[in-house]
């Protein structure tokens, strides 16, 4: 990153803003609805997979922290803002997987997996328009999705929606989004791991100015989150899946050309 333009700094900080934001507002798609706005800026993914596995890494930690403190200091002290259970349920069957996909991310060219990743989200972004999010029927479906969302997250941390598809289904309401935060917490510690014994450079020097741009948005989001408890919107993810759609065709695009 040391040689981008000063506009590509610029929209690096807004698009972590943005990263941010999503992170703490639903709980999931720091990555996934952010990466393709990075890529189309500097189409390097092992730049910014670790500065968004770090961030994850620190913002997951202080809610899921902050969270339960605030449930215990209002009377619940043997209740818990994650569903400890089913985590190590999920965990059971996706580790594995998460392990040969993080074996796939270092190996893969830059290019391939920017095709992965941009191909992965347009399939995300239709299912959003259409309002029909990927949702699991079964035992067996549950674990499928699992398994190829604990691989996509090892390979491009864009796992997510299937990974909530099921999560969804069997954690309540209000436990989701620290439940999933505690398992990305998980991922992203064995992603960092494996980034640092490959040699990879995490980039720590521009989490100095990355960090306050994702906390802004996080804070925002934390406000978000609440107002999400409250009311569905199907209109935001519609939004969310043109804007990400139009996005990824055009990073295909640049890809493949």
């Amino acid at each position: 990153m040391a040689d981008l333009a000063l506009y590509q700094y610029l929209l690096i900080g807004i698009i972590f803003i943005w990263s941010g934001f999503v992170r703490s507002g639903l709980g999931f798609g720091g990555a996934v609805l952010s990466l393709p706005f990075l890529l189309l800026v500097d189409n390097q993914p092992l730049v910014f997979l670790p500065l968004i596995s770090v961030q994850l890494l620190i913002f997951s930690s202080i809610t899921l922290v902050l969270n339960n403190r605030s449930s215990q200091s209002i009377g619940r002290e043997h209740a818990s803002t994650v569903d400890w259970p089913y985590l190590r349920y999920m965990l059971g069957i996706m580790i594995v997987p998460k392990l040969l996909g993080v074996l796939g991310l270092i190996t893969l060219p830059a290019d391939t997996l920017s095709i992965i990743i941009f191909s992965i989200v347009s399939i995300y972004a239709i299912s959003y328009m259409v309002n029909k999010p990927f949702k699991s029927n079964s035992k067996f479906i549950d674990a499928v999705f699992l398994i190829v969302g604990g691989y996509i997250s090892g390979t491009s941390l864009i796992g997510a929606p299937l990974i909530i598809a099921v999560a969804a289904q069997h954690v309540a309401r209000e436990q989701l989004r620290d439940t999933l935060f505690a398992l990305w917490f998980i991922f992203v510690a064995i992603k960092l791991g494996a980034f640092i014994y490959a040699g990879i450079d995490l980039q720590l020097i521009h989490h100095l100015w990355l960090l306050p741009c994702a906390g802004i948005g996080h804070v925002i989001g934390l406000r978000f989150h609440r107002h999400m408890l409250k009311a569905e919107t199907p209109l935001f993810f519609r939004f969310l899946g043109g804007t990400l759609l139009a996005i990824s065709m055009l990073g295909l695009w640049r890809a493949l050309i």
